[in-house]
């Protein structure tokens, strides 16, 4: 991905659920600081089975 976040989906999942954990209080902020589409990093994601859960604002 072109904003400096990873193209492996598992280094992709590590780093997006650091920062939810750790600066953002959903996964619109994080799109938007960010400048990525929300697509592109759920896409990605959902590749390995994984799912944002907005109650527990992670990938799961």
């Amino acid at each position: 991905m072109a904003n400096g976040l990873p193209k492996d989906p598992m280094l992709l999942l590590s780093v997006v659920n650091t920062k939810l954990r750790d600066y953002y209080h959903n996964l619109d902020a994080l799109c938007d600081d960010m400048n990525v589409e929300k697509e592109e990093i759920v896409n990605t994601l959902k590749t390995i089975d994984y799912e944002y859960d907005e109650n527990r604002n992670q990938f799961v």
